[in-house]
């Protein structure tokens, strides 16, 4: 996340200046180097230093959002982000729920890894593998995506070829705004600093983003506690499995039903009500918690469902907002801000919860807020904060809608 937070605003401006495509091509690879280095460390230094390098030299999220916004028509614009934000809130499912199943082979499947193998002297290279070729995957597939940046070229053939693109995608319009945003193009940094309704979505979308952090952190932890810490004593595996159902829902979810609640309420209510909704949802986690068997189970999973739905809904809305804020020769410098401060506030969510949840796990027996009650109090906290700021006058609505 630092690694990220240092070269978002620049893969950002790469974007912008040479399109797209080339940076989610370059992204895409590096993380199929730096995830496999990953895997293979040998100390903690080489695994922090990997993992630096990657967040570093991938700057796909920008230019993803700033596509997708792009590559849609205005109508479709809340579907396309909602892909994004569910592709990412799935990852942060997924991932952990791969690493339940798939990390230290050997102690998991003796039958099937020996502790001579490849696996046995690398522990973690199995998820890390899994990860590594689905990118590798994804890296060729991205070779024939469309460019959406226009760019004017002294070829003919090809300025006809974004011309059609540019006339399909999003009529003759928008077309002209684009042209436009040709001739700005050189905007400078300072300019979408000085924009209000941008940066005050970027600054709300960081605590919710810290929020989220926080929480994926906290409910493993919680997860795997033991009963007499007020945990549910899953084993990692069984996280994994609640995590994994709750990545499906969220997918059906984002699909086919938040684009229909988002042209209801619009990508400002959409978060408000995200963030209202989760708080007596996070309230209900401790007394989730005294329950056990079938009920514990269903109960939990459908909650951990719930949750994630709201704060991807709550981050789709708030990514509607940040595009529509600036015009296409903006949008990459703008998502790469976004992202700096976004991987800020991300690099301190699992410190914070971790540090959060063991100093919680001190106070048992106080009389104001004991135990896990406190952990989910304080993430209320920072959830109302960030519900408070999506009212005016702190966000701002853009003046024009690009």
């Amino acid at each position: 996340m630092f690694g990220r937070a240092l070269t978002s605003v620049l893969w950002g401006m790469i974007a912008d200046r040479y399109g797209r495509k080339p940076v989610i091509l370059f992204g895409s690879v590096t993380l199929v180097i730096f995830n496999t280095l990953f895997g293979l460390s040998t100390n903690f230094w080489m695994a922090v230093s990997t993992r630096f390098l990657l967040g570093s030299l991938s700057g796909i999220l920008g230019p993803m959002r700033a596509y997708a916004s792009e590559i849609c028509r205005k109508e479709y614009q809340a579907l396309g982000l909602s892909i994004i934000s569910t592709s990412w809130g799935i990852g942060l499912v997924i991932g952990p729920a791969l690493g339940g199943y798939l990390a230290q082979p050997v102690e998991k499947y003796p039958n099937i890894f020996s502790e001579e193998s490849l696996f046995g002297r690398f522990p973690y290279l199995l998820p890390c593998l899994i990860i590594s070729i689905f990118a590798l995957g994804v890296a060729v597939l991205s070779c024939w995506l469309p460019e959406t940046l226009h760019i004017h070229t002294k070829n003919k053939v090809l300025e006809d070829s974004y011309d059609a693109l540019e006339a399909t995608a999003y009529g003759p319009s928008e077309k002209g705004n684009m042209q436009n945003s040709e001739e700005r193009h050189q905007t400078s940094l300072q300019s979408l600093l000085k924009n209000w309704p941008l940066m005050s979505s970027i600054i709300v979308y960081c605590v919710f983003q810290l929020h989220d952090m926080a929480y994926s952190e906290i409910f493993s932890l919680w997860a795997v506690s033991p009963r007499k810490y007020g945990g549910l004593s899953y084993s990692t595996a069984d996280v994994g499995e609640v995590l994994a159902v709750s990545g499906f829902g969220l997918l059906l979810f984002q699909l086919f039903l938040y684009p229909l609640v988002e042209r209801f309420f619009g990508p400002i209510m959409t978060s408000r009500i995200g963030a209202a909704l989760s708080i007596p949802l996070l309230s209900s986690y401790p007394f989730i918690a005294m329950l056990s068997g079938l009920s514990l189970a269903l109960l939990i999973g459908c909650a951990s469902l719930l949750k994630n739905v709201l704060a991807v809904s709550i981050t789709t809305g708030l990514f509607l907002l940040q595009n529509r804020a600036v015009s296409q020769g903006e949008r990459g410098a703008a998502n790469g801000i976004s992202l700096s401060a976004m991987s800020l506030f991300k690099a301190l969510g699992p410190a914070g919860g971790g540090s959060l949840f063991s100093w919680a796990q001190k106070r048992q027996n106080v009389a104001f807020l004991p135990g896990d009650h406190m952990v989910f109090f304080v993430l209320n906290v920072i959830e109302a904060i960030g519900l408070l700021m999506t009212f005016k006058p702190f966000l701002a609505e853009p003046a024009v809608d690009y």
